[in-house]
């Protein structure tokens, strides 16, 4: 019976560290930091960063999200708008991957409240 239980500690002692062991690895792993994973220009664009900026005008993700839904941009307000328009167009189709129309709309309408800031050509 004692062979039999410490056979037993050792099996839950080795899954124990195996288990710590994989995730600790796939915790050090970053797919971005290996090169040649994606061919030159196919590197993700980093949502955090797209969206980031817009968190930072209050009311600006709930107006655009509200436009979203409803086609309608008469909530979106000139600060927004000067955010929204500095963004990199590479941001709009993982922004909006549902609606690839809807980024030149906002910028095409955000140009008319904004007199300043660029149509999208």
């Amino acid at each position: 019976m004692g062979s039999k239980t410490i056979v037993s500690v050792y099996l839950i002692i080795s899954l124990c560290a195996s288990i710590f062991i994989t995730r600790g690895v796939a915790q050090i792993q970053n797919p971005q930091a290996n090169p040649g994973l994606f061919p030159p220009g196919l590197v993700p664009v980093d949502l955090v960063k797209c969206w980031s900026s817009l968190f930072n005008v209050q009311g600006c993700v709930l107006a655009i999200s509200n436009s979203f839904l409803s086609g309608n941009f008469e909530n979106v307000e000139a600060a927004c708008c000067k955010v929204f328009s500095t963004l990199d167009a590479n941001c709009w189709p993982q922004m909006f991957p549902l609606n690839l129309f809807f980024p030149p709309l906002l910028k095409d309408n955000c140009a008319r409240i904004v007199p300043n800031s660029p149509a999208h050509n």
